[in-house]
């Protein structure tokens, strides 16, 4: 939500409400420990800003928003639009080649979590999960970049 606009119909307040809604009526999760419900915040945040910018008329790739870099939009954009759809379609293609790769984009860039807390979630070090941030944001630069958006690598 870094960067939005003013008067954006999407506040922070209202992503973590909904969140916790999604949470509290979700009976039917198991809950491991804390590590898990990190991974299932995020994965809610995920689907909550796609959909969100899905219903708000953007098209698949791009639909007038401003064109940023996959380093911009990963680390918080300075510009006012995201292409959430965009990078959520190339996060399901990462997600076909590395499952843990995705993971750690989810964690860190749709749950806010930081390096150690992403390696107590998915229970690897901090190193490794840099290596696979690095990768994971080259690999998204590639592939959103094949897909005609322009974007700059990260």
């Amino acid at each position: 939500m870094y960067g939005e606009r003013p008067g954006h119909t999407l506040q922070t307040t209202a992503l973590v409400n909904e969140a916790f809604l999604r949470l509290v009526n979700s009976q039917r999760v198991d809950w491991q420990n804390r590590a898990h419900f990190f991974a299932i915040s995020a994965q809610l945040m995920r689907r909550i800003l796609v959909d969100y910018a899905r219903t708000r008329g953007y098209q698949k790739r791009g639909g007038g928003t401003p064109k940023i870099t996959l380093d911009e939009a990963l680390v918080g954009p300075q510009e006012k639009g995201r292409d959430l759809v965009a990078l959520d379609d190339a996060l399901n293609e990462l997600a076909a080649v590395d499952r843990r790769k995705n993971k750690v984009v989810e964690l860190r860039f749709f749950g806010g979590l930081s390096v150690e807390e992403t390696a107590e979630v998915l229970r690897v070090s901090p190193e490794t999960v840099m290596r696979d941030w690095r990768l994971a944001k080259a690999w998204l630069a590639r592939e959103m970049s094949k897909s005609g958006t322009d974007r700059n690598d990260a």
